[in-house]
């Protein structure tokens, strides 16, 4: 069974994994002793509940709210991220690298940092308690000597946690931006702009909703925090294990079996996980192991699961985190992000199905025994309360178009509710039945309930830093260094548009390899999105808004696998016991169909759903869509029945290039000799092009088929 088979693997490789995941999402430090033990968890438990509360039974003021969030993300970084990862020798670098301890420092660090963060919401609640009071929003643009000492500490202080966090990336880059807007009248006049003083800086940064506390801050503390907190009651219940065994008992017996399972879970996990590197150990665990025992190499058993879980994040309804964020920066409704990510992100996972198809059919890889996986109907129902909660979110926010925040406030609260009723149910099947078992069942329900809480506020931990830090790069560039870039792209890419969006791709990639997905679409949106736009309408390509922030979101998630850092491949590596390079090489190459759908998705709208009105054409769409990478996904692995001969390489990309751009050869080829007339105007010529390109792709599919009847009677 796949438990027996997972204690195959070293638990020290299981543990090297999880400890990455675990330093990535909620610090490297593990107090077990003294007052610190019990610190964090306490303070992760209440930032929880505080964020369970806002819905509905606590009503504050919206600046507040992000103070208070940013206070509480500021402070549990300091207490759980040493200043060093690494203790150095000697006594300064091993007090300073304290991974056993919260030292004095990073105390009173904490200590000044919230009080800094906190200062904002100390000015509203005077200003609303003490009317007579001269707070903070009747002195905006005049900043008193107070206001510039914590908004200066405020800066110094969240870009360390930053650092501490999420690596030097985001700080350095903050740091860059700060240092350029205040000597930007001295640069070169190609790159200058008036100079920023303090007083400004500090009146947009800290005493304002357009810097720090800006639109991605009252995201994160608004509505992201209960998604993470959703995905976080899941996994302490057990909802992982259920996922991964439901897919096991789905595809566990088709050929590359553990591989396609790795692919459901992960795509099951992803929805409400929002974090690659969280998902690559959940599901990893238990399905790297298995692919390595049918037969995958360890390097692509581990580039497997990085390349699900990396796609994890392109799942609705989270899209790791960031689809809240887009929605508010593009200010359209949520499901409208929903429905432009939804055929990219569904062929995308159906694509990497039929790519871990073709590499088992290739390595001669076959599936599990029957019995060796869980039978599907028990398993199913099982499970089915974790289905629960998750199926009401989706109804909540497809059907009802219920506030994320509500939807998922509601959510939890079943899941809750559920948590304690599971148990009971388990407890009725002990010794003495639920008579004698239901202190342990509601004892045990408390302390996933608690767990999920506290990893609930350690998981956020992150990402309130990071929004709050790229909110100081937002506001730079709203200082005057947006029209700067503006033109710097422009003229770096000579007025050709294709280069504008490689050169944001570059970027993207690059700063993504140090950053959260959503911390590198906010930097990239406030920097290249807009870019984009102006540009394109520059070069007469329009588009919507939504398609140039989708396409920042895309490449930020595909840093995750892109080596050297990629966290998610360290982690799969550690579990596959395999070159990390080499697997995030090859995790990479199995997402390159992910890379090249966002370059599509810009000239092709359709695949956003942009104004498709009609239900056939939209499933026309998806179809078409998803063979085209069905073809791509066999032109990258050069195989499909059989490997390609040379010839077949140039049909496959021809074909790929026609399903996934109907319009563009429409217009050159259809569209001529039929001036005019509404079959030219309306899509009639994009799906006869369409046709003929599908009628091609059967042709030489059923030639391979034939190729491969001769070639086995042949060898008969």
């Amino acid at each position: 069974m796949i438990e027996d088979l997972k204690h195959e693997n070293d638990d020290a490789d299981i543990a090297e994994a999880q400890r990455i995941a675990e330093e990535a999402e909620g610090g490297s430090r593990h107090v077990e002793r003294g007052v610190g033990k019990w610190l964090v968890p306490g303070l992760a438990a209440a930032w929880s509940i505080f964020q369970l509360l806002l819905p509905g039974a606590i009503l504050l003021d919206s600046t507040i709210v992000r103070s208070i969030h940013l206070t509480f993300a500021i402070v549990l970084v300091f207490l759980t991220h040493p200043m060093i990862k690494k203790p150095r020798g000697g006594r300064l670098g091993a007090y300073l690298g304290a991974k056993d301890r919260i030292t004095l420092l990073d105390t009173a660090s904490a200590i000044v940092a919230g009080a800094a963060a906190f200062y904002i919401a100390f000015e509203l609640i005077m200003m609303q308690v003490y009317p007579d009071y001269t707070g903070i929003e009747t002195r905006q643009g005049r900043p008193i000597l107070r206001d510039i000492i914590f908004g200066i500490i405020l800066t110094i202080f969240l870009l360390e946690a930053a650092r501490r966090s999420l690596g030097p990336a985001l700080a350095a880059v903050a740091i860059v931006m700060i240092l350029y807007s205040f000597m930007a009248s001295r640069m070169p006049l190609a790159l200058s702009f008036k100079s920023v003083s303090l007083t400004k800086y500090i009146s947009k940064m800290t005493m304002s909703t357009e810097g720090i506390y800006g639109v991605p801050l009252y995201v994160s503390a608004n509505i992201v925090f209960l998604f993470v907190l959703f995905g976080a009651l899941l996994d302490k219940a057990g909802a992982g294990r259920y996922f991964v065994d439901l897919a096991f008992s789905i595809m566990g017996r088709f050929r590359g079996g553990p591989a396609k399972a790795a692919v459901l879970a992960s795509g099951l996990t992803g929805m409400v996980s929002g974090s690659s590197i969280a998902n690559t150990v959940t599901t990893g665990t238990f399905t790297i192991p298995l692919m390595k025992k049918v037969g995958y190499p360890d390097y692509k058993a581990g580039a497997v699961e990085v390349a699900v879980s990396t796609n994890g994040q392109l799942m609705p309804p989270i899209m790791g985190a960031a689809a809240f964020i887009i929605a508010e920066t593009v200010n359209v409704p949520y499901i409208e992000v929903i429905r432009a990510a939804f055929i990219p992100a569904i062929i995308s996972y159906i694509a990497l199905l039929y790519i871990v198809h073709l590499e088992a059919c290739k390595l001669g890889i076959r599936g599990l025994e029957k019995e060796e996986l869980p039978k599907f109907l028990p398993t199913l129902l099982g499970g089915l309360h974790f289905l629960i909660p998750l199926v009401f979110l989706i109804v909540q926010l497809v059907v009802f178009r219920s506030s994320p925040n509500k939807a998922a406030f509601y959510a939890i609260v079943s899941l809750a509710v559920l948590i304690p009723l599971e148990n009971l149910w388990k407890a009725r099947k002990g010794e003495g039945g639920i008579r004698a078992g239901w202190t342990g069942a509601l004892r045990k329900a408390g302390k996933q309930i608690w767990g999920a809480l506290v990893a609930g506020g350690k998981n956020m931990m992150g990402i309130g830093v990071a929004v709050a830090a790229a909110g100081i790069i937002v506001g730079v560039v709203t200082f005057g260094l947006g029209g700067i870039i503006t033109e710097a792209i422009d003229h770096l890419a000579g007025g050709r548009f294709f280069l504008i969006l490689i050169f944001t791709a570059i970027a993207s990639l690059l700063l993504g390899m140090g950053l959260p997905t959503t911390a590198t679409y906010i930097v990239m949106a406030a920097l290249t999105a807009p870019v984009i736009v102006a540009l394109g309408a520059a070069n007469n390509v329009v588009f919507p808004l939504i398609a140039a922030h989708l396409f920042v979101f895309f490449f930020g998630i595909l840093a995750d696998d892109t080596p050297p850092v990629g966290l998610a491949a360290y982690a799969a590596a550690a579990i596959a016991k395999s070159n990390p390079i080499k697997t995030g090489v090859q995790g990479f190459g199995y997402d390159i169909r992910t890379a090249i759908l966002p370059f599509i998705f810009m000239f092709n709208t359709d695949l956003l759903l942009y104004q498709v009105k009609s239900p056939l054409y939209a499933i026309w769409v998806f179809l078409t869509a998803m063979l085209a990478m069905f073809a791509f996904a066999a032109l990258t692995q050069g195989f499909m029945r059989m490997a390609l001969k040379w010839w077949e390489f140039i049909v496959l990309a021809a074909v790929s290039f026609g399903l996934l751009m109907p319009g563009a050869i429409a217009e050159r080829t259809v569209n001529p000799f039929f001036v005019g007339s509404q079959f030219a105007e309306g899509r009639g010529s994009t799906v006869l092009v369409g046709v003929v390109v599908l009628f091609i792709y059967a042709l030489l599919y059923g030639q391979q088929i034939l190729r491969g009847r001769r070639k086995k009677a042949i060898t008969v």
